[in-house]
């Protein structure tokens, strides 16, 4: 009695934990976009067409292959074209 009350109760916290962690990264997933959706309203305002769409390109492209020095260099290399 006690082995299957056990597989029972250890099988219901799988099920909490699984659900915590899908709700945890629906929400960071939702965080981060909202902060990617101002960063590049930002940079859109704060930069000129060309260099706007050359920095919004360098984030995707960052985030794309896991390379955030891409999107650095991109923001040194505009600021040292002002």
């Amino acid at each position: 009695m006690k082995r299957q009350t056990r597989s029972i109760l250890d099988e219901l916290n799988s099920i909490i934990i699984e659900r915590d962690r899908k709700h945890e990264i629906e929400n960071r997933g939702g965080h981060i976009i909202e902060s990617a959706i101002n960063l590049i309203e930002n940079i859109h305002s704060n930069y000129d067409v060309d260099t706007a769409g050359d920095l919004e390109r360098r984030l995707l492209n960052s985030i794309r292959s896991r390379d955030g020095k891409k999107f650095k260099r991109g923001c040194k290399k505009a600021d040292s074209n002002d």
